[in-house]
């Protein structure tokens, strides 16, 4: 694999000198820049990277040390354990674009939950987990315990014996990764998850009756704002963004918040910022925004390495990876 990444390297330093291109060689090799000076990454997951298998590229980077945080949304966190448990039941609908109202109804019929091409199996995948989270949730309700939404799925990939279930390699899982490594994940919005959804119903339901027993946005961002203050003490911090939404805004605000509104005014800012994005900036999307408007409120220096990549994330993605894993002396 490393010869592989070598060569992707090569072929990317070669070809890629423009445009879109040359943006996605020149953040990674800034992003190489910053590792090899000593510093971190905090790298943003939005969209549905992990329906997307991007674990494959991922979690060799989580493995590396290429990758020192995660925030992503709830669905990118359960989506990775879901293809690990449920990949073989997973069906593909290359001709997505011409589906009808019908052909839809007939995948809802098969509980086949659709992303794009790629259908999510509700039985295999939601339903088995949510067995066995529930039986996780309860454990800690019952203990007084109360732990955030990827301490919950850690915990599940440590102790639930869950190997004879895998159906893909564990090495291509970046959950597994992450979790292996005990890497500080943020879960921002969980509660629009699938399994955000189904706490939300256990409570409902009086299954659950403490609804604290997962903990929560603001928890995170105490958490973040304690992860970034501690780090950024010995190491410069980047921040690699895929794609936009909360997963980018909620960790990208800690910097702010701390030189703002708690007043600890030397906090560093962000030491890098890359985006790959295919979001449109005129619309007045966030997500969109070039990386000088978050010169603004205070994210960013006007010195600090900025890049845009507008091009679609599971192919910039990949690549990016394979040129910062070939990189390695």
């Amino acid at each position: 694999m490393s010869d592989d990444n070598k060569a992707i390297a090569g072929f990317l330093k070669r070809q890629f000198r423009h445009f879109n291109a040359a943006a996605l060689v020149e953040a990674a090799e800034a992003y190489v820049q910053v590792l090899d000076g000593g510093g971190r990454m905090m790298m943003t997951l939005a969209g549905a990277m992990s329906t997307a298998e991007l674990g494959i590229s991922l979690a060799e980077m989580i493995r590396r040390d290429k990758v020192h945080a995660i925030c992503c949304t709830g669905a990118n966190l359960e989506e990775d354990l879901f293809n690990l448990l449920a990949h073989d039941h997973y069906v593909r609908v290359p001709h997505y674009r011409h589906l009808s109202p019908q052909d839809e109804a007939g995948l809802l019929a098969r509980k086949l939950n659709r992303v794009t091409d790629t259908c999510i199996p509700e039985e295999e995948a939601f339903r088995r987990v949510e067995k066995i989270i529930a039986e996780q949730w309860l454990k800690a309700e019952q203990a007084g315990e109360s732990r955030f939404p990827h301490e919950f799925l850690y915990q599940i990939l440590r102790d639930a014996n869950l190997e004879e279930f895998y159906q893909i390699d564990p090495e291509d899982s970046w959950l597994m990764a992450a979790c292996r490594k005990n890497l500080p994940l943020f879960v921002p919005g969980w509660e629009d998850s699938t399994l955000g959804n189904v706490f939300a119903a256990h409570c409902l339901q009086g299954r659950i009756r403490k609804v604290h027993t997962v903990r929560g946005g603001i928890e995170y961002m105490m958490a973040l704002a304690g992860w970034y203050r501690d780090v950024a003490e010995k190491h410069a911090i980047g921040f690699f963004q895929i794609g936009g939404g909360i997963a980018g805004d909620f960790p990208i605000c800690v910097v702010p918040m701390l030189r703002q509104d708690i007043h600890i005014e030397d906090t560093p800012l962000w030491a890098y910022f890359c985006q790959i994005s295919d979001s449109t900036t005129s619309y007045g999307s966030y997500s969109g925004a070039v990386p000088n408007e978050k010169i603004t409120w205070e994210k960013l220096d006007a010195s600090t390495p900025k890049f845009i990549i507008e091009s679609d994330a599971t192919i910039v993605a990949p690549l990016i990876f394979a040129y910062i894993l070939g990189s390695e002396t």
